[in-house]
């Protein structure tokens, strides 16, 4: 055999070696943002399986805004309908996403901040406890939209860099979105006393 011909299997095989090396880390960080959203989606159903509840305490509790009420329940509805798999996280259903729950989030809050002018409501047990869960749920959701923020960051950045970027872009690893702040926390709300 030949010199030359040596040199060259030598160089196919360590191109081939390192081509597997970065598919399977390709694999494995796209693995991690899938593991991440799936938390995300879970801490999200949460959510809406508690609002309900909630809804259903509120209606028994106080002869309450009926447009309040109807808001949440068609934030709800609006949000739950936007769904798609970890394969589709483009920036652009990741912000669809995002403004759905977001939408919900401000129905969310001005429900409670209504809720607070009905003294019997907040006196209210299952209320009270409804109101504790859904704050827990809150910081879950901001937990796992964090951890979903750092695994695509990973995975970004090694589908970006060289020359891993080849392999991403035979293979068909695009690039993911990441979860932003909105729009209305973008500005500090104004405090009067």
């Amino acid at each position: 055999m030949s010199k030359t011909l040596i040199i060259v299997v030598v160089i196919a095989l360590a191109l081939g070696m390192y081509g597997c090396s970065s598919y399977n880390g390709l694999v494995q960080t796209d693995t991690n943002v899938q593991e991440k959203w799936a938390q995300v989606q879970t801490q999200y159903q949460r959510r809406a399986d508690l609002i309900p509840n909630l809804v259903r305490t509120v209606q028994g509790a106080a002869n309450f805004e009926k447009s309040t009420l109807t808001a949440v329940i068609q934030a709800r509805a609006s949000a739950t309908q936007v769904k798609f798999t970890a394969d589709q996280l483009t920036p652009e259903n990741v912000q669809k996403f995002q403004a759905a729950q977001d939408q919900l989030s401000g129905s969310l809050s001005r429900l409670l901040a209504v809720a607070e002018s009905y003294p019997n409501l907040k006196a209210n047990q299952n209320f009270s406890e409804l109101q504790a869960q859904l704050e827990g749920t809150e910081n879950r959701i901001a937990v796992s939209r964090n951890d979903f923020n750092g695994a695509v960051k990973t995975y970004n950045q090694s589908v970006r860099s060289f020359p891993n970027n080849i392999f991403a872009g035979i293979f068909g690893f695009p690039v993911k979105g990441f979860f932003e702040a909105s729009q209305a926390a973008q500005s500090a709300p104004t405090v009067q006393f």
